[in-house]
């Protein structure tokens, strides 16, 4: 089907730098953001099915407030789903900073706490690594000469994250892969067939390890995919075809639930270049390793063991001095439950 495409000018927020080399650790996008002002930046922020590492370049960080009042400031953590209903605003004036997106299937390893104790929130780089480590990164980010630079910094620094912390079941990044692959437009039902798991079974460990029920995954990648493509330009009819969307109503309702305004509004709200919210596009496929089948066929030989820095269950990583309990009671805050989750036990 093709899809008519509205020609119009936006005056983009940021200058976006993309790394020049292809990434070297799965499941990241790195992107280097500097407003352009004169102006603050002060727009919406909209929920994403990544995790978001906003690391600041220096002693001016990025800013969020949510509409409950509370502000965040510096280097910051957004969980899935942090934003929906258009419940927080971005906030900066001359910054630079490196966007950091994570796959949930690598984040648990990359910042040290599970995944479900962030989801719809907003925390401080300081409160997961310790204010003495977040200070060191920032420190050298603010010092590096260019963000190629900053950039293998950074990697440099998943890298070894990622080798030392807990992985999550093959089963549950291929997965993951899958409903990525289909931008949302798989059944939960079919994936726990494929897998030869109960539905009940995926639920569970799905939500333990990612951080977020499997079908709610499916709802927010469907609704990323459908956004990007409408602050593209295309036409919501077509846009609602083409996500697998029952109608345009229905693609209406998503989007108000997700975003808190219309179609038209976010199609006409491009503030962060396409290609940058397009990291479905740019994300290795974690499941690569295993070929196209269900993971759960391959066992013995074929399954990686867990990581020498954690276990297979999600539990601490040696050397890391991030008590996740603590995390949790202090500033776990989560948002009120809206009609973007409704229905979503699956």
């Amino acid at each position: 089907m093709s899809t008519a495409v509205r020609q119009r000018v936006v005056a983009p927020v940021w200058e976006v730098t993309r790394p020049a080399r292809p990434g070297r650790v799965p499941g990241v996008v790195l992107a280097g953001l500097r407003d352009r002002g004169p102006d603050p930046v002060d727009h919406r922020l909209d929920p994403h099915p990544v995790l978001t590492l906003a690391l600041a370049c220096g002693e001016s960080g990025l800013g969020i407030d949510e509409s409950t009042g509370r502000q965040h400031r510096g280097s910051l953590v957004t969980g899935l789903g942090f934003g929906v209903g258009g419940a927080a605003r971005v906030r900066a004036s001359n910054v630079e900073w490196v966007q950091v997106r994570l796959s949930p299937a690598i984040a648990r390893a990359v910042l040290g706490v599970g995944l479900a104790e962030l989801e719809s929130s907003v925390v401080a780089l300081d409160d997961l690594w310790g204010e003495r480590r977040a200070a060191r990164l920032r420190e050298q980010l603010a010092q590096a000469a260019s963000w190629e630079e900053r950039f293998a910094l950074v990697e440099a620094l998943l890298a070894r994250l990622t080798a030392a912390g807990p992985a999550i079941e093959p089963e549950l990044g291929w997965a993951w892969d899958r409903i990525v692959a289909g931008h949302g437009q798989v059944r939960v039902e079919g994936l726990a067939e494929e897998l030869g798991w109960s539905r009940k079974r995926l639920w569970s460990r799905f939500h333990a390890q990612l951080g977020l029920p499997p079908k709610r995954a499916v709802k927010l990648v469907r609704f990323d995919w459908a956004a990007t493509r409408l602050a593209g330009g295309q036409e919501a009819a077509g846009v609602a075809a083409d996500c697998g969307y029952a109608d345009q109503s229905h693609l209406h309702r998503d989007v108000v639930a997700f975003t808190g305004v219309t179609p038209a509004t976010v199609a006409g709200q491009s503030l962060i270049a396409t290609a940058d919210m397009a990291w479905v596009d740019h994300v290795p496929r974690l499941s690569a390793r295993w070929g196209n089948a269900p993971a759960s066929r391959f066992d013995g030989a074929h399954r990686p063991p867990p990581p020498t820095g954690g276990d297979n269950r999600g539990g601490r990583v040696p050397g890391r001095s991030t008590d996740v309990t603590d995390v949790r009671s202090r500033h776990r805050r989560r948002q009120p439950t809206r009609a973007a989750d409704a229905g979503d036990s699956g």
